[in-house]
Parts: C-alpha cells; sequence; structure tokens
C-alpha cells in the first residue's frame, strides 16, 4: 500500500470521486493509506450500523451534526456534534440515528486493514441482504455480533 498522498480531498466529495451507500449510509472516502483511512459519513434517520468488532483496528467518529446513540462495549452513550468517540479493538459497538435528523460524522481507523476494499464490496452488492453482509464483513476480518435474544 501506498503512504498517503499530499493535497486536499474537497467538501462534498470522496477520493477520486467516490461515494459508497452502505446499509442506507453514505460514504466517502477522504483519505486512505496504509496507517488510516477516513471517510464521510452521513447516516439518514433509521439507519444503524450493527454491533461489530474490529479486532485490530482502533476506530474513531467525531461528530459533525445530528446526534447518535452507541452501544460501546456492555454500556449505551449518545453523542452530539462536537463529541469524539473512540471504540478501541476488539470492543464491540454498534451506531444508530434514532433522532429525526440526519447526522453526519467523519470516520477514521487505524491502521487501514481491509476496511477500504469492504465498503467497495458492500457497495457492490446487488442487494444488501444481512447475512451476506456479515459473510463478507467476516472475510475482511469485521465481525458482526448475533442480535441479543428476543432481539
Amino acid at each position: 500500500m501506498k503512504s498517503e498522498i499530499t493535497g486536499i480531498t474537497r467538501a462534498n466529495e470522496g477520493i477520486q470521486g467516490i461515494s459508497w451507500n452502505i446499509l442506507g449510509q453514505t460514504y466517502v472516502p477522504k483519505s486512505y493509506a496504509e496507517n488510516s483511512f477516513s471517510w464521510h459519513a452521513t447516516l439518514p434517520p433509521g439507519t444503524f450500523v450493527p454491533p461489530h468488532i474490529h479486532p485490530d483496528q482502533d476506530e474513531y467518529l467525531y461528530m459533525l451534526e445530528g446526534k447518535l446513540d452507541f452501544v460501546l462495549g456492555n454500556s449505551e452513550a449518545q453523542a452530539s456534534a462536537g463529541d469524539l468517540i473512540r471504540l478501541g479493538m476488539g470492543v464491540p459497538h454498534g451506531i444508530f440515528n434514532k433522532s429525526e435528523q440526519t447526522a453526519k460524522v467523519l470516520f477514521w481507523v487505524s491502521p487501514s486493514r481491509k476496511l477500504f476494499d469492504l465498503f467497495w464490496g458492500l457497495h457492490n452488492m446487488k442487494e444488501q441482504k444481512p447475512e451476506d453482509v456479515v459473510a463478507m464483513a467476516a472475510e475482511f476480518n469485521i465481525h458482526f455480533l448475533p442480535p441479543p435474544p428476543g432481539g
């Protein structure tokens, strides 16, 4: 993998014009190098990322607009604009937009591992069926957790 390329990724644009639709959300990659991968995410009301684990990546979210609910390990939390959410390697986490407002977030992971490639794969699925998303994510070492009993 290459080192980061010096330059500017413009507002509302992804590197190389890339924009992904994943689970009803829009992800726009902002930077991609071996040590770090970042993307801007737009999460409409009612969308979510089910609880999952990154065993070999730290993940961060900087809230730009809106409000999100989180499952962080065994606890729940809420974050809004200006908050930074830190998700350590191996810590289960889920992200939920339970509000009536679109949330905008800058995400990044370190190191990048294969997350960029996973997002391409998910974006290119004809239909993002939950079981297919879970199976593909596992191939890229992102592990979704089973729903809680009765959930």
